[in-house]
């Protein structure tokens, strides 16, 4: 049985993230020469002649224009935040290069924080990777599906209307070899042919080609692209090959998130949790490159306080 290239590729070891992100000046550097690859420009007058300053132990920029002052955390994810860089470095490192992904009580004990600023961390890292799966579509032939997140509420509904279950349509889009190229997971308000449109809109790139089982919500996709509903007809997953990647993804899906968290608010993060797996599915093949690519999410993400990440999420 030949290697899996993508299992064993070589991701950053500890030692190596030590020797690059070890010390708080290397974390402020990096950040630094994320924010601003060319040299320090300001947002005011965007003059580069600056001098920096070191206010209650954060680097600073002053405008030498227009006096303006910008701290190198204000604007970003770190925004307002007490902790070292290099514990948020080091969060980084640990989220990215899991293979599942890191609970906020794992998190906890390794960073060696309390739970609560755990909890913040882990909220606002999935966060940047929303903001960043948010600005892609997909395109080619799409393998669609709908599924749901939670079962079934003791005392409530069974089935789709179940109040415990939070919708959301599962696509993938594969090459003209018929491997797997880029997941998109998204929550919806439901299976109806104006949420299926409103999805459609939003993440699938003209001409592309859906395929898709008989749902009838799923006929609001012929208007934008290609759509070839099939019969299922009952038959299992393994007898359906035109559905075989977006069907290992849900297997994958539900594997890591039942083997990482005991359970989350599906209503109000489901958003969340699902953008984690797509994101880090379709960055599979850089590996070692993911906390840079992470670290970038976080400097263009701006401030995401505690009072916001809590609020239930809009579908």
């Amino acid at each position: 049985m030949s290697m899996n290239r993508i299992q064993f590729q070589k991701g950053l070891s500890f030692p190596e993230f030590q020797s690059l992100y070890g010390t708080e000046e290397q974390c402020e550097a990096a950040l630094e020469k994320t924010r601003w690859p060319d040299g320090y420009r300001c947002s005011r007058c965007q003059s580069t002649l600056h001098c920096v300053l070191h206010v209650r132990s954060r680097k600073t920029f002053q405008c030498g224009v227009c006096n303006q002052q910008t701290s190198l955390i204000a604007g970003t994810l770190f925004h307002s935040t007490k902790l070292p860089l290099t514990t948020w470095f080091l969060a980084l490192y640990l989220v990215s290069q899991s293979k599942n992904s890191l609970s906020a009580l794992s998190l906890k004990r390794q960073l060696g924080i309390c739970y609560r600023t755990a909890w913040r961390i882990k909220h606002k890292l999935m966060e940047a990777m929303a903001r960043r799966e948010d600005r892609y579509t997909l395109e080619g032939r799409i393998e669609v599906d709908d599924a749901y997140l939670g079962g079934e509420h003791p005392e409530g509904k069974r089935g789709r209307g179940s109040e415990n279950k939070i919708p959301f349509v599962a696509a993938v889009s594969t090459n003209e070899d018929g491997h797997p190229m880029y997941a998109k997971l998204s929550p919806v308000s439901g299976f109806t042919q104006e949420a299926l449109e409103s999805w459609g809109q939003a993440f699938l790139a003209p001409g592309s080609t859906v395929i898709s089982d008989r749902l009838a919500c799923f006929a609001a996709l012929s208007v934008l692209a290609l759509h070839l509903p099939e019969k299922t007809g009952g038959r299992k997953p393994k007898d359906l090959p035109q559905f075989h990647w977006v069907n290992t993804i849900l297997g994958n899906l539900k594997s890591a998130l039942s083997g990482t968290y005991h359970a989350f608010d599906f209503s109000k993060y489901a958003r969340r949790y699902l953008s984690e797996f797509s994101y880090r599915f379709n960055r599979r093949f850089h590996l070692k490159g993911l906390p840079v690519r992470l670290l970038v999410a976080c400097a263009t993400t701006g401030p995401c306080p505690e009072r916001w990440l809590r609020l239930e999420t809009e579908h």
